[in-house]
C-alpha cells in the first residue's frame, strides 16, 4: 500500500512539474507541415505522463532517469518523434514492443518524449 501510494505521490508531482515551462501554443498537433518538433502548448502533458507512468516509468523509471531501460531525460536531442514511435510500436533490444497500442496515444507519447532535449 505505500508504494502505491508514494507512486501516486510522485507521479502528481511529476504531473504538476510538467505544467510549468514552455508557453507556446500550437494548434497543430503534429506539425507534419513543417516537419518541426512538436511544441508543449500542443501536446496533452497529462495524458503523456499517464501514458509513460502505465507503460514505462517501470524500466525508464518515473522520472526518465533510466533504470533496467535507458535514460529518457534527453531522448528527443538523439531521436526523432518518429523514431521514438517506432521504437514504443516495435521495441527495440530488450524492449517489447506494443505497450502502447493506441495510435493517438503512441503519437501522444512519442511527441511529448521528443520534446525532452
Amino acid at each position: 500500500m505505500k508504494k502505491w501510494l508514494l507512486a501516486i505521490v510522485f507521479g502528481s508531482a511529476l504531473i504538476l512539474g510538467a505544467c510549468g515551462g514552455n508557453d507556446d501554443a500550437s494548434d497543430n498537433k503534429d506539425n507534419k507541415e513543417t516537419n518541426e518538433p512538436t511544441t508543449s502548448g500542443s501536446v496533452d502533458s497529462a495524458k503523456a505522463e499517464e501514458l509513460y507512468t502505465s507503460s514505462c516509468a517501470q524500466c525508464h523509471g518515473a522520472d526518465l532517469s533510466g533504470g533496467a531501460g535507458p535514460d529518457l531525460r534527453d531522448v528527443g536531442s538523439k531521436l526523432s518523434k518518429e523514431q521514438i514511435e517506432t521504437t514504443i510500436e516495435k521495441g527495440k533490444g530488450s524492449m517489447p514492443g506494443g505497450l502502447v497500442k493506441n495510435d493517438g496515444e503512441r503519437d501522444t507519447l512519442a511527441s511529448w518524449l521528443a520534446e525532452k532535449k
